[in-house]
């Protein structure tokens, strides 16, 4: 499977942002999919995660609330809706996919910036 992010940017603090995934290939042993992020000088940090069939969802406690995962396999396509952004929400964000074959596969990345 190959991912590739869009959407990413610069936006003020409130805003909001809608990230996209879009994946292709073989998605028959994919059985969820990520979104992660990382900032400067941290570590990279699970955000949301869906299973592939939407049953289950799971948001990090920091953006709860805020953030919502979602997937539209007819388009083959992942999203990450974020609202009420602040500028610790600033990172890189990766989408990925566990695949039950080949083990976690990466998109390259899109950066979203909160200024204050």
């Amino acid at each position: 499977v190959q991912l590739v992010e869009s959407g990413g940017g610069l936006v003020q603090a409130g805003g909001s942002l809608r990230l996209s995934c879009a994946y292709s290939g073989s998605t028959i042993s994919i059985n969820a999919m990520n979104w992660y992020r990382q900032a400067p000088g941290k570590q990279r940090e699970l955000v949301a995660t869906i299973t592939n069939t939407g049953g289950y969802i799971y948001y990090a406690d920091s953006v709860k609330g805020r953030f919502t995962i979602s997937r539209d396999d007819a388009k083959n396509t992942m999203y990450l809706q974020m609202n009420s952004l602040k500028p610790e929400d600033t990172a890189v964000y990766y989408c990925s996919a566990q695949d039950l074959r080949v083990g976690n596969v990466w998109g390259q990345g899109t950066q979203v910036t909160v200024s204050s």
